[in-house]
């Protein structure tokens, strides 16, 4: 078996409406609404919503709001992301720090989400890179 990426998460939250505004208005991403079910959109990437701890099943053994951190990744330069956030009064944890994530050294910033999700924005040391976070194949990786 061969995995090649992730193709949604699920995010149980406690406050929708807060939720659906951090997420639309602070870090620009989708919302779609389907037969009262919630999902986000950005990229190729998608999370969907859940208000309760289990609400589709199967679910995850222990749903609880608040315990996602998550990395997200962009090609925005982090200086620009900061004063952005800053600007729409973003609940920031930290301001630019050095991190190394699958790929490489990167930038990282971190704020939290209404439930206490710890949100990382990240964006990759080396751009001549490839953005989207993963190779088609292995020896993609093995050049870089």
């Amino acid at each position: 078996m061969k995995l090649l990426h992730f193709d949604h998460i699920v995010l149980t939250t406690s406050h929708l409406e807060e939720c659906i505004h951090f997420y639309r208005d602070i870090l620009d991403m989708k919302v779609v609404e389907e037969k009262g079910r919630y999902s986000l959109l950005f990229g190729s990437c998608k999370i969907n919503i859940h208000r309760r701890p289990g609400e589709f099943q199967p679910a995850a053994a222990y749903p609880v709001s608040g315990s996602i951190d998550l990395c997200l990744i962009t090609d925005t330069p982090m200086e620009q992301v900061l004063v952005e956030l800053k600007a729409k009064s973003a609940p920031l944890v930290t301001g630019i720090v050095d991190r190394h994530g699958a790929r490489g050294p990167m930038k990282s910033l971190y704020l939290r989400d209404p439930d206490g999700n710890l949100i990382e924005i990240a964006r990759y040391v080396k751009q001549d890179s490839a953005p989207f976070p993963f190779a088609a194949n292995d020896e993609e990786l093995a050049d870089e």
